[in-house]
């Protein structure tokens, strides 16, 4: 059966609603079958040059984007800011024309949305976002595919994100309304999801039959809820507001009796690193129903079906 995305093609993804449903699939289908045959595709971009840029910390999407750009035959290329003459002023314009030269494609990692849209303008090579402050869709691209490993099926799978709304949270609404799941996130009140993300998710969610919702009651999200995911409660660019987010955040840890509200086959998701005691107890991560080390290990295959449908604009292609 040949398998097939919308005829569009995409040249950035800053976020999973730069997809389409069907493109989403798609990528969901090209990742398992790389799974499945990692050594397929080993040539398809022999010869060139994936660069990946951090301004943050990682190691996840670090090692993953760099097993990924192998597993197709190009060399991966590390790059932080202080390597760079951006260090000494150099605009992230210019340096998005310089990369694109030199690359086949850009996987930046960056504090704010706003740099890597501006890069995506210059640049004339695919970008792609490896975390913002507001979206992490290569995140929920393995989640999916974890999600849809373990039941089968995304539609109507209902999916319960504890914690504040930030940019994890912000991809799997985004991702869950694709594919019509039932997505809902339980935060403080001042700390829930961009609104306007929300809204047009919600919107999203609605013409797929799945729904967006936002609660600030854990146990009301978690209630049947087959899947339960957490975040870390401080992410990076936060620690100044370490104190008041941990206070915030103290009656939203995921332990046993949360997981109890949950179906009796709910699976545990947190997207790493987690701090055990905090956001989650070790009871819970380290338990028979977490999923967290299949769900980080399907980063790879993921990334590995993004970079090749974005640089070869192939969204088409035959099952062996």
């Amino acid at each position: 059966m040949k398998l097939s995305a919308d005829q569009t093609r995409v040249r950035d993804v800053l976020a999973v609603s730069d997809l389409s449903d069907r493109q989403f699939t798609t990528l969901l289908d090209l990742a398992d079958l790389m799974k499945n045959e990692p050594n397929r595709f080993l040539d398809t971009l022999a010869g060139q040059t994936v660069v990946c840029f951090f301004q943050k910390p990682s190691t996840r999407t670090r090692v993953s984007l760099h097993g990924a750009a192998a597993r197709l035959g190009a060399v991966p290329l590390l790059l932080r800011p202080d390597e760079l003459q951006l260090g000494r002023g150099e605009p992230i314009a210019d340096t998005a024309r310089v990369l694109s030269g030199y690359a086949c494609a850009i996987a930046a990692r960056v504090f704010s949305q706003d740099d890597l849209i501006e890069m995506s303008r210059y640049a004339s090579v695919p970008v792609i976002n490896a975390l913002s402050d507001q979206h992490h869709p290569c995140q929920a691209l393995a989640d999916l595919l974890t999600i849809r490993e373990v039941f089968g099926t995304l539609a109507g799978v209902r999916l319960a994100y504890v914690g504040e709304g930030n940019n994890v949270a912000h991809s799997l609404m985004e991702a869950g309304a694709l594919c019509g799941m039932h997505v809902v996130v339980a935060s403080p009140d001042h700390l829930g999801p961009d609104a306007r993300i929300l809204a047009r998710a919600a919107e999203v969610a609605a013409e797929h039959g799945g729904s967006i919702q936002v609660v600030s009651d854990p146990r009301t999200a978690a209630h049947g809820a087959s899947v339960v995911y957490t975040d870390v409660w401080v992410s990076m660019g936060d620690e100044q507001d370490a104190a008041a987010h941990q206070h915030a955040l103290a009656t939203y840890q995921v332990d046993g009796d949360l997981m109890a509200e949950a179906a009796p086959d709910a699976v545990f998701m947190h997207c790493l690193p987690a701090h055990r005691g905090q956001e989650v107890t070790a009871d819970v991560i380290d338990g028979p129903q977490s999923v967290v080390w299949a769900q980080a290990a399907n980063r790879l295959p993921t990334e590995q079906a993004l970079i090749y449908a974005l640089v070869t604009g192939d969204w088409t292609w035959e099952p062996s």
